[in-house]
């Protein structure tokens, strides 16, 4: 999941990543809609919807049932800007509308005064051909598009009227007629029945949520992982291999999930595959979607996980404003690691943090509770509120410990079910299950606050009269003086190894430690529970900024980042990766030979750089007419072993035939 990992790096996958920042899709497009909470509140829908996937067109009426949070004259709903409203009533009698393009929204005027608390349903009637992204409420994103095999309308594509994304919770009712050879899966299914040359499909999902997605196509018939009548997946005969086994897995996640969260409100679980060229995975009640291109790959494990996950964070409860989607958000990706610690082992856990770490760092500059003054879908709100918000979570978990800090999660699940959370209600949670936590400070630094302690460690070291061993007085300074958190030390001696955590408050904080060995070296936070900053980290997060620079088409940008990844470490081999792949892009080759040079003398982290620097090297000596040169470098990758998004795969594929120069290289 994290960029700073991925052999690969381009625009699509950015924007990719951008849906998935509220939804599981961070994309660099401009959210049209309003991301404030609006003065009008959707409690409940009643949709009749008909899709025709052969000319693209969605033609539905929609009930829309709403609470004025204030003296309303308006009623602004968020709309596709694809759709035409052809007709607009409450109670029967017709109302005017104004559609504003720039947003995405239609402007309902009210025949009078809708007073605060009180209630109304409008019916709207709507039409229109919805296909690509160019009517999309996300800039570049496909959210709502009707064609063959594959129909999607997903909840942020406002195919139907809505407000307050991912913050108003409501109910849905939903007649769904596709073509007779289509399945439709949507949220809480009660029944089908054909219709001729189509098929009536009903929904009705009666707890407060967000159900408002709905999927259809040339499905093969439910496949389910042996043992386990409450998951199945939904694929066409193009991505029916691995589907049944990524079923398996998804139903071990959720049995993990369940034993740690609680039941989730979603009795049964639908896998369903979404078109290749839309997002990569999307969420709602009983629905984990995922791109036919993800669906069976090993490596996109860690992506259906955090799709799960989100029946609890997200579904079950859900953030109060946007300001809160750390709590949600934060939550999917620390799900998706603590899945990983559980199935891969404690390393495999311990070696992702850093990433994490750097996407954290990498958009530092707003506090967490302030999120809803930022683009929900931009690189920032992705950044802040799914990977600082996981390390949050992380270092809470360091300070309750693991048995008080699932009791934690439990209660907040519990308490807030089918509700709106806050980061003070997730504070008040703490304080019942772990009273030793300081909410105050801890809360001041990290949810109030930005920036990440640097740490550094002074110490002195005296012999004990007596053959009683070493006493070692040092200090703990950082530069955060508002910082207060329990900090553990690591001491490695002549002997056995020492630990003791400390507490860090201030600027300077002393400590006292008696070994029988001599210390030999002292190490801040080794097992990395802390949010900080090091020269290790400071190199990925110059390089993910210069990855998310270059998704934007600002090589020039990208450039000077991994720049400064040089100046902090002028060997790292990840850096001057990027830098090759911007040459090559460029068609630059010479300069991209060096660069990927560069790379392979480097320091080798990550790993993959190096079977990856050879088939770099290996294109372009096809691309320059050097094919005995191209095949030594494929055959040095293919040595390598390491089959890092299909690496190996690829360079065998090299050896049997050259690189070709395409549109893109």
């Amino acid at each position: 999941m994290s960029s700073t990992v991925r052999p690969f790096c381009g625009a699509r996958h950015t924007r990719v990543a951008a849906l998935f920042a509220l939804c599981t899709v961070a994309a660099t497009g401009t959210l049209h809609a309003q991301t404030n909470r609006q003065n009008l509140e959707v409690t409940g829908y009643v949709i009749d919807a008909d899709l025709d996937p052969t000319a693209g067109r969605l033609t539905a009426t929609a009930q829309v049932s709403v609470t004025a949070l204030d003296d309303l004259s308006t009623a602004t709903f968020q709309l596709n800007n694809a759709l035409r409203v052809t007709k607009l009533t409450q109670n029967g009698k017709p109302l005017d509308s104004e559609r504003n393009a720039r947003n995405s929204t239609v402007i309902v005027a009210l025949p009078s005064v809708m007073t605060k608390g009180s209630t109304a349903t409008f019916t709207f009637i709507y039409s229109g051909v919805l296909q690509g992204s160019d009517t999309s409420p996300v800039d570049g994103i496909k959210t709502a598009a009707l064609a063959e095999p594959v129909s999607i309308l997903l909840y942020p594509g406002a195919w139907f009227p809505l407000t307050g994304l991912f913050t108003d919770r409501f109910t849905m009712q939903l007649h769904a007629t596709v073509p007779a050879d289509e399945t439709a899966i949507a949220s809480g299914y009660t029944g089908k029945k054909p219709a001729g040359k189509k098929t009536e499909f009903d929904f009705n999902w009666a707890k407060p949520g967000f159900p408002g997605t709905l999927i259809a196509g040339k499905f093969l018939p439910v496949i389910r992982p042996s043992g386990s009548s409450n998951v199945g997946i939904y694929v066409t005969d193009a991505h029916k291999t691995g589907a049944a086994e990524y079923a398996a897995v998804a139903a071990r996640q959720q049995e993990f999930f369940t034993s740690t969260f609680g039941q989730s409100e979603a009795t049964t679980l639908n896998l369903v595959e979404l078109p290749s060229d839309s997002v990569s995975a999307f969420w709602a009640p009983e629905m984990a979607a995922i791109s036919g291109a993800r669906i069976g790959q090993t490596n996109s494990y860690r992506l259906l996980s955090n799709t799960l996950s989100h029946q609890w964070w997200g579904s079950e409860i859900s953030p109060a404003t946007l300001g809160d989607g750390w709590i949600t958000n934060g939550m999917s990706r620390y799900s998706e690691l603590m899945y990983l610690e559980d199935s891969a082992g404690k390393t495999a856990f311990a070696n992702t943090i850093p990433d994490i770490e750097a996407s954290a760092l990498a958009y530092d500059t707003a506090p967490l509770s302030t999120l809803n003054r930022i683009d929900p879908y931009s690189p920032q709100y992705q950044s802040e509120s799914y990977d600082k918000g996981a390390m949050v979570f992380h270092m809470l978990r360091h300070e309750m410990g693991d048995e008080k800090f699932i009791a934690f999660l439990r209660g907040l699940l519990s308490q807030f079910t089918d509700k709106p959370v806050r980061g003070t209600d997730v504070a008040s949670v703490i304080r019942a299950q772990a009273p030793n936590v300081n909410t105050d400070a801890f809360f001041a630094q990290w949810i109030d606050g930005t920036g990440a302690p640097t740490f550094n460690d002074k110490f002195t070291v005296y012999r004990l009269g007596g053959n009683k061993g070493f006493r070692t007085i040092g200090a703990v300074s950082q530069d955060l003086d508002l910082l207060r958190m329990p900090v553990d030390l690591r001491i490695e001696t002549d002997g056995k190894t020492a630990q003791q955590t400390i507490d860090v408050s201030g600027t300077d904080s002393t400590y006292t430690i008696e070994t029988f060995g001599r210390p030999r070296k002292i190490t801040i936070d080794p097992d990395n529970w802390i949010l900080k900053t090091t020269p290790d980290l400071a190199v990925r997060v110059a390089v993910l900024r210069g990855q998310q620079l270059v998704a934007q088409g600002d090589l020039i940008g990208a450039l000077a980042e991994y720049q400064k990844a040089l100046d902090q470490n002028k060997s790292s081999s990840l850096a001057n990766y990027r830098i090759a792949e911007i040459f090559f892009t460029q068609r630059n080759y010479q300069s991209g030979a060096n660069s990927y040079r560069d790379a392979l003398r480097g320091d080798g982290d990550p790993k993959w750089t190096e079977v990856w620097s050879h088939i770099g090297i290996g294109r372009i000596f096809d691309l320059t007419g050097q094919r005995d040169r191209a095949v030594n470098e494929y055959r040095l990758a293919v040595q390598t072993n390491d089959n890092t998004q299909g690496a190996v795969n690829e360079a065998r594929a090299l050896l049997q035939a050259p690189y070709k120069k395409t549109a893109a290289n």
